[in-house]
């Protein structure tokens, strides 16, 4: 099976690398050096050449570009395709590609590491084999949910751009650290321990974070009185409201792209 990526940015290039190995993996973007910097892959300086060669085609561009691709990606209307494009939904690249074998991933920054949570979608009449292809492929940079893509601004809400939630709590967290003594650098280090420790909890243990916050706060203990800080300094209300606002901001894209 080969796979052909259009754009080799850095989630193009993340899942890719991911790839070498496990399929033949085929890359075109106009840097040719970014392309050239995937190691293991079947490098092409012409575009018909990559796409004509390609049993699925993962398009890996910026969104703003695509408009201009459709064109030439209705000329291979007969190949498989999966799109990384954030906002653009499945119901716009099946009108303008002219195909429905087309998967739609959302993929979060940690696909340079293997550990992605992706989103992923499938056109109402894409081949039911070839879903099962695309999910191989995501699950091999990460983890892979599929979902109905209107619950797409959901998942970027609590993935996508939770992400860098996660990494503004981590900052906070050394931040308080080194108020209190440890370094900055260390203070980093131990927290994202912490959090790597209290995700593999919530993963292996079968209990919900509020079970396992409960085993924690002993009464009239420290955590107990950390938490308060939190709940009356409105931790909860604003990663609510960011989830909330994120996921609205990703639906106000994706009618935008329907629009156009």
């Amino acid at each position: 099976m080969k796979i052909g990526f259009l754009g080799c940015g850095n989630m193009g290039s993340s899942i890719a690398l991911s790839l070498i190995g496990q399929y033949e993996t085929l890359v075109f973007d106009t840097d040719i050096e970014k392309a050239k910097a995937i190691t293991g892959a079947k490098v092409f300086s012409d575009v018909d050449e990559m796409l004509s060669q390609a049993d699925i085609i993962l398009i890996a561009v910026k969104p703003q570009i695509l408009p201009s691709l459709y064109d030439l990606l209705s000329n291979y209307k007969n190949k498989k395709f999966i799109s990384i494009a954030a906002g653009v939904p499945l119901e716009v690249l099946e009108r303008k590609i002219g195909s429905s074998n087309i998967v739609r991933f959302m993929p979060n920054l940690a696909a340079r590491s293997k550990n992605a949570v992706t989103a992923v979608a499938a056109a109402k009449q894409c081949d039911k084999d070839f879903l099962s292809i695309a999910l191989d492929v995501a699950n091999h940079f990460g983890s892979a949910f599929i979902l109905d893509e209107a619950l797409f601004p959901a998942f970027i809400g609590i993935s996508g751009s939770a992400i860098a939630y996660v990494f503004e709590f981590v900052h906070a967290l050394a931040m308080g650290g080194t108020d209190q003594g440890i370094s900055y650098t260390q203070s980093v280090k131990i927290a994202t321990d912490t959090l790597l420790s209290a995700a593999s909890l919530l993963k292996e243990s079968g209990k919900n974070p509020v079970e396992l916050m409960s085993m924690v706060c002993s009464a009239k203990g420290t955590t107990i009185k950390g938490m308060n800080e939190l709940y009356s300094n409105g931790f909860d209300n604003a990663v609510i409201k960011a989830v909330i606002s994120a996921s609205e901001k990703s639906k106000e894209l994706e009618q935008i792209a329907k629009e156009k």
